[in-house]
């Protein structure tokens, strides 16, 4: 199959984003923010009007972003009817996102007439040991650690050598914070270690999602509501949201405002990334280089700023300047590299598609 084109959705809890990338290098970019409590109407109208936004330009297939994969460790699949099964079938572990990233694909199948692949956010984690996949539960449960963030963890990878040279292959933790938050520990540009587990509600504390619990606490909540309630509240309810009694799960939100719950809150966060990088590092027994990205990693001075001024007994030490600039290498002379790195899922998932057509979609290849 000749690849024209390639159209790349993400289909998120409150927005779509697509991509659009030309055979002639051009990228044309498209946001769609705001979806309203009716989701399957919204979403509908924002799919019109990135079709109506691609004017004469038509994708010669569409790639969808998948936060969960499942077991397989294929990057991307083609979603047909056994593939689009299985995924429905997941929906039970990533319920914020799946049911949207279903719903793209539904869409899309009518407005386009192509190919359309499934790229896993898993995916880049199954090269985690045993030791870092197990979880202290009975192995015949099934459930260990997946890992998640895995697009965009590997579009760092792919870049971090171009920055950082051999560095790149050292030791490089890299803390991927937005709404959804986790770290990743890579060796040799591979996953070794990832805060998040089982579902992207464990980890660090995130904008509606608590991160890890104590299991008591979910036994003591699941007397008190039944799974429906449960699952909002920990899906929704929860995280920073709750932290800064009910004013906001936004960081930029908690950044601009006075009062003390929020101000604990982004405290509360800082304290939870710091932890998630020592003991990363410890785990490795040292780390090379920091990356900060998505959406507060890559925008918000003051968060890299409140994490970092604690970490120089680790080697890492942050220009004031630089950061404030965002500049791409914000650590002071003499330091490790700490880098700040957009996130683009979009890239990788374009590039998935042109190795799945060439007979192979690896993110470690």
């Amino acid at each position: 199959m000749a690849i024209l084109s390639v159209l790349t959705i993400n289909c998120g809890s409150s927005s779509l984003k697509a991509s659009l990338f030309l055979n002639n290098g051009q990228r044309r970019n498209f946001h769609y923010p705001h979806l309203s409590d009716d989701k399957s109407h919204s979403l509908q109208n924002a799919f019109n009007k990135l079709r109506s936004d691609l004017c004469a330009d038509k994708p010669s297939l569409v790639a969808h972003r998948f936060v969960h994969g499942g077991e397989v460790a294929d990057a991307a699949r083609l979603i047909d009817d056994s593939e689009h099964l299985r995924l429905n079938n997941l929906t039970h572990l990533a319920p914020l996102h799946l049911p949207s990233n279903l719903l793209g694909v539904e869409i899309c199948r009518k407005l386009f007439d192509v190919p359309q692949i499934a790229c896993f956010d898993t995916a880049f984690h199954a090269t985690m040991p045993a030791i870092a996949r197990r979880l202290p539960i009975a192995k015949e449960l099934g459930m260990h650690k997946f890992g998640f963030h895995g697009l965009n963890y590997a579009y760092i990878a792919k870049t971090l050598p171009g920055i950082i040279g051999e560095t790149a292959y050292k030791k490089v933790i890299v803390a991927h914070l937005g709404s959804g938050a986790s770290l990743c520990l890579m060796e040799n540009l591979k996953s070794i270690d990832t805060t998040m587990g089982y579902t992207p509600a464990g980890g660090i504390v995130m904008g509606t999602r608590s991160g890890d619990l104590d299991p008591g606490i979910m036994l003591a909540l699941a007397k008190r509501y039944n799974p429906e309630q449960l699952a909002d509240m920990v899906f929704h309810q929860m995280g920073l949201l709750a932290l800064s009694e009910g004013e906001s799960g936004d960081m930029q939100d908690l950044l601009a405002s006075q009062s003390t719950a929020a101000k604990f809150a982004v405290e509360y966060f800082c304290q939870q990334v710091r932890g998630a990088i020592g003991a990363l590092a410890a785990k490795a027994g040292g780390v090379d280089a920091l990356v900060f990205t998505a959406g507060i990693g890559e925008h918000s001075a003051e968060i890299r700023e409140k994490i970092c001024a604690p970490l120089a007994f680790l080697g890492v030490s942050i220009d004031a300047g630089l950061n404030n600039s965002h500049a791409t290498h914000i650590a002071k002379t003499g330091n490790k590299p700490v880098l700040v790195i957009a996130a683009d899922e979009e890239v990788m998932m374009r590039d998935l598609c042109t190795k799945f057509f060439n007979g192979k979609a690896d993110y470690n290849d």
